[in-house]
């Protein structure tokens, strides 16, 4: 039996007189992936966001929020960037690939914050993008390569620390019907392979349905 991974307790989120999230109790357990969907505005991102320590929430008497064993409220920002950077990995929409890095040198950005050192990174580097089928364009940069690789770097990016817990943005957004379904296949035989827990936030309903629980937002809320 999967245990939790992340406990997440009424989690709100204002911001001035804006009520983005109203509430929002939730269990992810290990391993599984989740889908978020719901309409523009319903909260999703900002779900994403809290969930993935890069936003707090508004913390009321019953706030709480638990990953991977740890209490968040209590980490002060040093220790909460550690504890994301060694936690938590993340997939958006728009790759956030520095333009002026090649893509082995991207991947191992989150590695060299980690004080990895540089052979160990780049030979992990190295093996996961030979594992998502880059081994001969290691060596370029984000505007030689197409969408579906861009992604698929920042998949590897994603990947470098060996995360818990993957989040996703619209992860293939961008992507032709073809890259996407391939992005779709393989968070599950990542999930597969390397026990990772994948939460995403899609519009893409093939995605979605694919996921083991869709949770749809309304307003705040997560109603199913």
């Amino acid at each position: 039996m999967s245990k939790p991974i992340i406990i997440a307790n009424h989690i709100q989120k204002a911001y001035k007189d804006l009520k983005v999230l109203k509430g929002v109790d939730l269990t992810i357990l290990e391993s599984e992936i989740i889908s978020i969907v719901g309409a523009s505005g319903a909260g999703k991102t900002t779900l994403l966001h809290i969930l993935g320590t890069l936003d707090k929430p508004d913390y009321k008497d019953q706030t709480e929020l638990t990953i991977n064993g740890q209490y968040i409220k209590g980490l002060n920002e040093k220790a909460l960037a550690k504890f994301r950077n060694n936690n938590i990995g993340f997939i958006f929409q728009f790759h956030q690939l520095l333009p002026e890095f090649t893509a082995l040198e991207n991947v191992c950005i989150p590695a060299f914050i980690n004080n990895t050192p540089k052979v160990e990174a780049e030979n992990r580097a190295k093996d996961l993008l030979d594992y998502l089928g880059l081994k001969d364009r290691i060596h370029h940069k984000p505007n030689s390569l197409s969408g579906g690789e861009q992604q698929r770097v920042a998949v590897a990016r994603a990947l470098i620390n060996q995360p818990k817990i993957v989040f996703a943005d619209e992860p293939s957004g961008n992507l032709d019907s073809e890259s996407a379904e391939q992005l779709h296949n393989l968070f599950f035989k990542l999930r597969d392979e390397f026990k990772q827990t994948f939460v995403i936030v899609t519009h893409n309903e093939e995605l979605a349905e694919m996921a083991d629980r869709k949770l749809t937002m309304v307003d705040g809320k997560i109603v199913g």
